[in-house]
């Protein structure tokens, strides 16, 4: 089921949006704003997040309101990793929170949570239930990232290997599997934490993983899931067969979907970090999507609690 659809991911990151096409995200805050009145179109009680922050920068948060942007999201959402990219302690998870909380009037969610194997598996294992304790009652969502390392043959087209060191790599092992489906130490220590922690995992087109991820959420009693689904890919043969087949394998979690990807023949530069063309292009593709797996009912009374926005129910693909 279909619990809120979030506005891209990791807007104020270079990795996900053009900082030098769009300096002062007023570009990016025209798109969101487009895409938060055509969801709430679709279905007025759909919860819809704000593109998680990453780095937690409450300059961002700023932009937004000034923008007009907040006032077409019922949440915004965070992105920590302390022990492998950020410039702060693991210890200051609560902290990171709580500088955005006085800015908005809607909850913070940490959508994205993670800690890499890259160094030791006792280190991510050590990271995730330190994360559980520091967070627990400090966000209404938190999803670890992620169920799978991702695999070394698929290049983080999201990162800048050339700019990032070794920090490139460490994306590669934020999973609690290794590439060939085994566990690794944290798996057990996310299984004790589910009832905090829920999981973002993305599926690559087309991902062979998919079946394997969802009996795993199963063995480990994971109730929330975050994923995506990529305006880019919506332009592939079969791209509807695919995000059909996905949406209808994970209809038993309560599933918040990320829009985001730009089509390269859609930007105004060709990547996927662009900022589109024309704005509402965006803003359709998210519509049609809420129309496809969430479609319009009466208005959730949940949207405006800080932790129960009320799901959609689960569709017959």
């Amino acid at each position: 089921m279909i619990e809120a659809a979030k506005i891209w991911n990791e807007p104020n990151n270079k990795s996900h949006w053009d900082l030098e096409i769009d300096p002062g995200w007023t570009k990016f805050a025209e798109m969101a704003v487009l895409a938060g009145k055509a969801i709430h179109a679709v279905n007025p009680g759909l919860t819809r997040v704000l593109g998680g922050m990453s780095p937690i920068d409450p300059g961002f948060i700023n932009r937004m309101r000034e923008q007009g942007v907040l006032k077409h999201v019922d949440a915004v959402a965070v992105h920590g990793f302390p022990l492998d990219w950020n410039l702060w302690q693991i210890g200051e998870w609560p902290a990171k929170v709580a500088e955005i909380e006085p800015l908005v009037e809607v909850p913070v969610w940490v959508t994205e949570v993670g800690v890499s194997s890259f160094g030791a598996e006792e280190v991510q294992a050590w990271g995730l239930k330190r994360s559980a304790e520091l967070l627990r009652g400090h966000a209404p969502r938190i999803h670890w990232y992620s169920l799978y390392d991702l695999p070394t043959a698929w290049e983080a087209t999201t990162r800048h290997r050339e700019a990032e060191g070794s920090s490139y790599y460490r994306h590669f092992h934020m999973g609690l599997l290794r590439e060939d489906g085994t566990p690794k130490l944290a798996l057990e220590a996310f299984a004790a934490e589910a009832d905090v922690m829920g999981l973002c995992q993305w599926f690559h087109f087309q991902d062979h993983r998919l079946d394997n991820a969802v009996a795993w959420m199963r063995r480990l009693g994971v109730r929330h899931l975050r994923t995506g689904l990529s305006w880019a890919d919506s332009f592939r043969p079969n791209a509807m067969d695919w995000f059909d087949r996905q949406m209808d394998a994970l209809a038993e979690f309560e599933v918040t979907v990320t829009f985001c990807f730009t089509p390269e023949h859609r930007g105004i530069a060709p990547h996927h970090t662009s900022p589109p063309l024309i704005p509402q292009e965006f803003a359709d593709f998210c519509a049609t999507m809420v129309d496809r797996y969430c479609p319009g009912r009466s208005v959730s009374r949940a949207v405006n609690s800080k932790f129960e926005p009320e799901p959609c129910a689960p569709l017959s693909l």
